[in-house]
């Protein structure tokens, strides 16, 4: 088992964040990435939409062998994740807005939350925010159109600039010092964030914690693969092979999957 592959599945080719976390700290690890392009976003979607599209990529990931699941979504993780954990017999790594670390760390008192609708509407992220947001001001930006934008390949787009700058602009006048990303396709608009945040604002995102806890969780169920081996990682979108593939800078194998 241990020499199984690792299964990612996402709403798109946001996870592709997660992906690279993963790989950069585990290299021994084979991995069968599968994007949903064709449904993104998830977000805008009924909570039984969500779960009937998580429950069919990961029988897709399970037929394939995978030994753990990333659920490399935020809305498919706080919307699914339970359901997926009480129906298979393997471990589901899920993520969440790094609600937590912002929360404790702000200096301000205030916090921005930039995520879909499907995540910021959904029970587990009233449980967090709840947690840990006590006293603290909690701006929640849903991420309308972004999305859609990256799916295009419109990550540098007048469109993109446009949206970014509707959206950052309440948490710009509260004072925020954390930018919390909600969403696996954000990392990828890190360096416009960058130019158009304050520069005393610090942006958090999920995948280095997530890659984190894959390894703790292969290693607890004895599934780490120790063997120094040349790794296959496989990547099938069932949308715009192109879109992933310059999103992977033609670094991988990408193939299109009518899904």
């Amino acid at each position: 088992m241990s020499k199984q592959p690792i299964g990612i599945f996402d709403s798109g080719i946001g996870g592709t964040s997660i992906f690279k976390e993963v790989h950069a700290l585990l290299p021994n690890e084979h991995t069968i990435y599968l994007a949903d392009s064709f449904n993104a976003p998830y977000g805008n979607k009924t909570k039984d939409e969500i779960i009937s599209l998580s429950i069919k990529n990961t029988e897709f990931l399970i037929d394939k062998g995978c030994k753990i699941i990333v659920v490399a979504c935020n809305t498919a993780t706080t919307n699914a994740i339970k359901i997926l954990r009480a129906t298979y017999n393997i471990p589901f790594i899920g993520i969440e807005p790094a609600i937590k670390p912002a929360a404790l760390q702000t200096k301000t008192k205030a916090i921005g939350i930039l995520a879909t609708k499907g995540t910021l509407s959904s029970e587990l992220f009233h449980r967090t925010t709840d947690l840990y947001s006590n006293g603290i001001n909690v701006i929640e930006q849903v991420g309308e159109g972004i999305v859609d934008l990256i799916e295009n390949g419109k990550i540098n787009s007048p469109e993109m600039m446009s949206l970014l700058s509707l959206y950052l602009k309440p948490m710009i006048d509260a004072n925020i010092d954390y930018l919390v990303l909600g969403c696996t396709h954000y990392p990828y608009l890190m360096p416009l964030l960058i130019d158009m945040l304050p520069k005393n604002v610090k942006i958090i995102d999920s995948g280095e914690a997530v890659a984190k806890q894959t390894k703790a969780i292969l290693e607890q169920n004895n599934l780490l693969n120790t063997t120094p081996t040349e790794t296959k990682n496989e990547f099938f979108t069932n949308g715009n092979v192109v879109v992933l593939d310059d999103i992977l800078n033609h670094n991988f194998n990408v193939s299109y999957l009518k899904f």
